[in-house]
């Protein structure tokens, strides 16, 4: 798997912005350090209740650019695409009341979502796309997560060369928002496997790495200590912001 050095940044106007900050940040202890040590502010000052902006139809980007996650390659995701996706199931357990297997014809069939929003990558760019799919706070209804579940954890179909998973996670609170969307289309058409098909993460109130491809499996958890690196992300564990706000 190619990857490229991310940018730990929470240096939300840059990015939003899309101007390129030079990669020699990323290997800059003391500029990680410092850009951590906003976390806890960016939290509390942003915090998750706000709405990303709205987009009109014609702001839609004609080019909507593919980040450096190559597309999984493993037989079980290689077999799916060939099968276009009809075996594929998302599971949701954990913490909940009715853990949950559906398909994608039970996704569809679900009350579906859609938002045109902006897309921020840490790797310099932005895009404009619409999303619809299932609200995960739909999902989560249906499931009911028992007293004491803080986060909900995402499990992907892509691992790195190490065998190391994707993962993200989001607390509660950025699982409910409103925007908080289990992406099935892009620009009203099946999300293809580039861009993380068949299920995609979309928070368009987070920056893209917490819109997880690929996802394949959903967790409720009371901590993410126990999960690989304890830090509740695969980029964050190497010393990524966990919230990443906007």
């Amino acid at each position: 798997m190619k990857r490229k050095l991310f940018i730990a940044s929470s240096i939300s106007a840059a990015l939003a912005g899309c101007g390129a900050i030079g990669t020699k940040l990323n290997d800059n202890q003391a500029a990680h350090s410092v850009l951590t040590s906003a976390e806890d502010l960016n939290l509390r000052v942003i915090g998750t209740h706000g709405l990303a902006r709205q987009y009109a139809p014609s702001d839609i980007s004609k080019d909507f650019p593919i980040n450096s996650l190559d597309t999984p390659t493993d037989r079980i995701y290689t077999q799916l695409v060939g099968a276009a996706f009809r075996p594929y199931r998302l599971t949701l357990t954990g913490m909940v009341a009715r853990p949950q297997t559906l398909s994608l014809a039970q996704l569809n069939a679900m009350p579906q979502s859609a938002q045109i929003t902006r897309h921020d990558c840490v790797e310099g760019w932005s895009a404009i796309a619409q999303w619809s799919g299932v609200a995960l706070r739909d999902l989560l209804a249906l499931a009911s997560p028992r007293p004491g579940a803080n986060f909900v954890v995402f499990y992907t179909f892509d691992q790195d060369s190490g065998g190391m998973p994707y993962y993200e996670s989001l607390n509660m609170a950025q699982a409910m928002h409103p925007q908080a969307l289990l992406a099935l289309r892009q620009n009203g058409a099946p999300i293809p496997p580039d861009r993380g098909a068949p299920v995609r993460l979309k928070v368009p109130t987070q920056l893209g790495y917490k819109s997880a491809k690929w996802v394949r499996h959903i967790e409720v958890v009371a901590s993410l200590a126990h999960l690989f690196g304890g830090k509740g992300g695969y980029w964050e564990d190497q010393g990524y912001e966990w919230y990443a706000g906007i």
